[in-house]
């Protein structure tokens, strides 16, 4: 049976959760930081200079070089560079110098910006993200103070259809009507302050063989890459077929931000990109996840990134797409980078992070050796996370070392340029001249056992409480945009002739791709903090209710947003009593159990259920 609908439906949920959760601020079980020796200050108006360093510039690279660095930019490069007398002095012997990476590709939330410094990334470019940060966005980039974020640019929200790519994913998006106004559409998106305008054409044919999703005309491609470029703004492109992103560069998209995988590029389709002078984001990182490589969990593994890997980063490394594993898909990527790279056509480094396999900062250096197995030299990978992205997108004053431009810059100890894995051997960062503080990360504690006791409640005192846990909660697509409602309440005459119940009813509405509605029990003392309830076996209720299909979802991991793993029930006029053995919800790790949540999908429609005698037993 095909289970796309219901794998996309509980990663829509499990983001607006965690989302919403993040919102509140650090979860209890954020990791501790430990202290590591401080580099260089480069306070108010201080100076330090990086001596006898191998230096690559964005462009080229000096062998040995000295480096200064005064107010936040680069004073001076160069062999014969003299060292004004009284500033600090890093000792670059043995090292390599570089510019701050850029990210060209992400989906950036919560830590993200914090996340992506801390592994020499200093700029990223979202790709979808929430437009009424834009300001602060722009004021941070602008300014030279310290900041222990990297900076970001964004596309704001996408050009999408209704239902389609880019909706179901945990907040409320505009959407261009099949019969709206191109034009009209792409103006709003440059009057919310948009960077650059990204336009989704993506039915999910690449994915799937029996599941498709509605996106925007190639009339309106054109029109929305021409109305792009008539507000002086960059026009790219999300498409996963070769027919659709041959339509996007011949259409005049500035450059795609995926390289597709359904085929090998062909002749006709480089020839036509090179002409066009677009330039190409591939995201191997993402589309090595469909061949279910093992890559993300290879970078979470290695000693020169692991220490400084937050718990959700370490997590989302470790996670793998569903489904079978898709190596064509993989090889085709790989197969067209090599093809577009040779023909002279401008690739961009860029992860994709925010999915199963990437994590923000670290996936850069996994992007970078995946660059140079896709044909590039160490070189050319790294004026893909440097120069080129910042010439691309029009950033003037990064992505180079040259006097005058932003001192945002990455040591690492080795040579990257003849060896790119020593991109993740990182002697120190800088961020607008400050020296940025890197403090290796523990483990979080381990998660307190669940309260004693099976039941978690009965509802034999009048009213929705429990036995133990933060309660009862309402859920619903609303988190995420969506219009579904609902409500729940004490109910008397529970099963087997108990006092009560707890009745939750509602109606699953129109307006989200991958509607929900229902109630969910945290079994810790906060929402969604984890709780070791490896103990138990079993989760057992009493149910009735309207005859429709209800889902149970379990939450666990060391992920706020980890993908829950879904149990479906029918619930019937009469009680019965549910049991779902734990060890059912495949993938879930009981150890760290963070909620569960009982709830009703498709189809539209009011539901009603009653819920009685809830255990773990």
């Amino acid at each position: 049976m095909n289970r796309w609908p219901e794998i996309l439906a509980a990663g829509a949920i499990a983001a607006a959760i965690a989302g919403a959760v993040l919102a509140q601020g650090p979860s209890p079980d954020t990791q501790r930081a430990v202290a590591v020796a401080a580099l260089p200050s480069g306070g108010e108006g201080a100076a330090f200079a990086i001596t006898g360093v191998r230096v690559f510039d964005g462009e080229r690279v000096l062998p040995a070089a000295n480096v200064v660095v005064r107010d936040g930019r680069i004073a001076a490069v160069g062999a014969g560079v003299a060292i004004p007398a009284g500033i600090e002095v890093v000792d670059g012997a043995g090292r390599t110098l570089l510019p701050g990476f850029i990210d060209a590709h992400t989906h950036s939330w919560g830590e993200a910006q914090r996340d992506a410094l801390r592994f020499g990334v200093t700029a990223e470019l979202d790709m979808f993200g929430d437009w009424n940060r834009i300001p602060a966005l722009r004021a941070q980039r602008e300014s030279l103070d310290a900041i222990g974020q990297a900076d970001l640019w964004t596309a704001g929200a996408t050009v999408t259809t209704a239902g389609g790519h880019g909706t179901q994913y945990g907040f409320p998006v505009p959407t261009l009507a099949a019969d709206g106004d191109a034009a009209a559409f792409v103006a709003a998106r440059v009057a919310e302050g948009s960077d650059y305008i990204k336009l989704i054409v993506e039915d999910f044919s690449t994915h799937s063989a029996e599941r498709r999703l509605p996106t925007i005309t190639p009339a309106q491609v054109a029109a929305a890459i021409a109305a792009a470029h008539a507000h002086d703004r960059r026009a790219v492109v999300h498409a996963s077929s070769q027919a659709d992103a041959l339509h996007a560069v011949e259409s005049g998209a500035d450059g795609l931000v995926h390289v597709f995988h359904d085929a090998a590029a062909s002749p006709a389709f480089v020839a036509a990109t090179r002409r066009s002078g677009a330039f190409v984001v591939p995201t191997l990182s993402v589309i090595a996840g469909f061949a279910q490589d093992a890559s993300g969990s290879a970078l979470a593994a290695d000693m020169r990134l692991a220490p400084w890997l937050g718990v959700e980063q370490r997590s989302a490394l470790q996670s793998t797409f569903p489904g079978a594993p898709r190596p064509a898909a993989f090889d085709n990527a790989l197969r067209s980078v090599a093809a577009l790279h040779a023909a002279g056509v401008d690739v961009l480094a860029g992860t994709d992070a925010g999915n199963p396999g990437t994590a923000h900062g670290a996936s850069v250096h996994g992007e970078l050796a995946l660059l140079v197995r896709a044909g590039l030299t160490s070189v050319e990978a790294l004026a893909a996370a440097t120069s080129v992205p910042a010439r691309r997108f029009g950033l003037d004053d990064r992505g180079r070392i040259a006097p005058g431009l932003r001192a945002d810059l990455l040591l690492v100890d080795g040579d990257p340029t003849a060896d790119i894995a020593a991109t993740r051997a990182i002697a120190g960062i800088w961020k607008n001249g400050h020296a940025v503080a890197r403090p290796r990360l523990d483990q979080p504690a381990t998660a307190p056992a669940i309260a004693a006791g099976a039941l978690l409640a009965d509802f034999e005192d009048g009213g929705t409480g429990v036995r133990f846990g933060h309660g009862w909660q309402l859920t619903t697509d609303a988190m995420a945009g969506g219009t579904s409602i609902a409500e729940q309440a004490w109910a008397a005459e529970g099963a087997a002739g108990s006092r009560g119940a707890l009745r939750v009813a509602g109606e699953i509405r129109p307006g989200f791709a991958f509607p929900w509605a229902g109630t969910m029990f945290h079994p810790g003392a906060q929402p969604m903090q984890p709780v070791d309830a490896s103990a138990r076996s079993e989760l057992v209720f009493q149910a009735r209710g309207d005859g429709r299909g209800y889902q149970v979802m379990l939450f666990s991991g060391p992920s706020m947003q980890a993908m829950p793993s879904m149990q479906a029930f029918t619930a019937g006029p009469e009680w019965r009593e549910v049991r779902i053995p734990l060890a059912a919800f495949a993938g879930a790790d009981v150890a760290t159990l963070r909620a569960l949540a009982i709830t009703a999908g498709q189809p539209q429609g009011a539901f009603e259920l009653y819920i009685d005698r809830v255990e773990l037993r």
